[in-house]
């Protein structure tokens, strides 16, 4: 079988990393964000959530320079917790919730994209929007159905159609702004009562979903050229980077806009932008925001089309996914299945996508992604680190911490939902335990 190949620089990773991070979510979420604490407040989830990517990922660093192949956290978990031990079970559990992690992260940023193509087209149905989201999906799929070097390639070309429509926000909100809209907060903003810190926590999931990306070329760790640099200096440099455009980009648009409008708002940017300079400049953002609607769906599907993958030549997951293609050197079958049941998912709304995304990657996948960091220095002082976070432990900690919150203050439902795919989860491993006669330790 043929390897996959390391052509994936520093510049086409971090690009892959901002694009799976700035996506239609900020453009979304705000009025929702704002909407979970009442007023401008909630600006502190962005702090929180910036905090808690912050130091995941410095996990993802680490662990992403120590074994730098295709597959990402399947890998990690296997290693960390044992191959012949619970590392079986917990990586087995990664790949049963990734069933429904790519296809939720996907669709949410799709079905983004149909919502605010409303703000062009207005008469657009329910129905309709959803069949365009589809389309979204599988157009993007079409589109990594490549070799990685041109994949690269348009990672960056995305990228900067990305970075037109940032700056154009800040920009205009950094002219525009009244420091009195910023600070217009309500009454006892701060007082900390129970609301405060269940909607703190709803305020601080939307931002880790906004956040969400960062890790994305530890995905594609078999195709990264230099990886035990190129890695962790991709991850950090995204998460800076972003960071603080959303934090200038959020604050600057509430300072032009009533958080009591804003709050109300289906197209907070579109009419930020009409505001200042009339519906036809609307309309332009209106196109660039679906252009990075959809660079984050590209960006995101790239990344996940490679776990099956990894997972499959290991021969932990069905054989057909381990399928390349003959001469572009790409997981084909992969790429078709995620692209797939991407859209299919996309029959759900935007608030169950991005709650359920979040609260079961976290059960499953972050909480153990974190944990494997101290085990792996624990009991695997064979693998080489060549990259150690800084202050260890205390990002763990932080980051854990960071995670459990989101979780708690997130709803029952949802935390039955992600506890009640752990357990069907386990059931299966058990199933396939028995019949392979592999258990944990033999």
């Amino acid at each position: 079988m043929t390897a996959l190949e390391r052509r994936l620089g520093l510049g086409g990773a971090t690009a892959a990393n901002m694009l799976a991070m700035i996506g239609v979510g900020p453009f979304l979420t705000i009025p929702l964000l704002l909407a979970s604490m009442h007023g401008p407040q909630a600006m502190l989830g962005w702090v929180l959530g910036a905090l808690v990517s912050i130091c995941d990922g410095l996990v993802w660093a680490e662990l992403g320079a120590a074994m730098p192949d295709a597959g990402g956290p399947y890998r990690y978990l296997l290693e960390a917790y044992g191959p012949r031990s619970l590392g079986r079970l917990m990586s087995f559990l990664y790949l049963w919730q990734f069933l429904a992690q790519a296809p939720l992260g996907m669709a949410s940023g799709a079905v983004g994209f149909s919502q605010y193509a409303l703000y062009l087209w207005p008469k657009m149905t329910a129905w309709q929007g959803k069949l365009l989201a589809m389309g979204v999906c599988l157009f993007a799929c079409a589109l990594i159905y490549r070799r990685i070097e041109s994949v690269g390639r348009l990672s960056i070309m995305i990228w900067c159609v990305v970075m037109v429509a940032v700056l154009w926000i800040m920009a205009d909100g950094l002219l525009h702004a009244r420091l009195s809209l910023i600070t217009d907060l309500p009454p006892h903003a701060f007082r900390l009562t129970h609301d405060f810190w269940i909607g703190l926590g709803g305020a601080t999931l939307y931002a880790a979903y906004d956040y969400g990306g960062y890790n994305t070329v530890c995905f594609l760790g078999g195709e990264v050229v230099k990886p035990a640099v190129t890695i962790p200096r991709s991850i950090l440099a995204a998460i800076a980077a972003v960071g603080v455009l959303y934090l200038v980009m959020n604050v600057t648009i509430i300072g032009v806009v009533p958080w009591q409008e804003a709050i109300r708002s289906k197209y907070i940017v579109s009419e930020f932008i009409a505001r200042l300079h009339g519906p036809r400049a609307a309309a332009v953002m209106t196109a660039l925001i679906l252009a990075t609607a959809f660079a984050s769906v590209f960006a995101g599907m790239l990344g996940y089309s490679r776990v099956p993958y990894a997972a499959a030549v290991g021969d932990r997951f069905f054989r057909a996914f381990a399928r390349l293609h003959p001469t572009g050197h790409f997981p084909s079958f992969s790429v078709v299945f995620v692209g797939m049941s991407s859209a299919i998912a996309c029959l759900l709304d935007l608030e169950a996508l991005v709650t359920a995304l979040i609260v079961i990657q976290t059960i499953i996948q972050s909480l153990a992604v974190v944990a494997a960091v101290p085990m792996l220095r624990r009991t695997r002082p064979d693998i080489e680190r060549p990259f150690n976070m800084w202050l260890y432990p205390v990002p763990c900690v932080i980051a854990f911490a960071g995670w459990t919150y989101i979780v708690v203050t997130s709803g029952v439902a949802y935390i039955l939902a992600g506890f009640g795919l752990l357990g069907l989860g386990i059931a299966a491993y058990l199933w396939r335990a028995k019949r392979k006669l592999e258990w944990l330790w033999t």
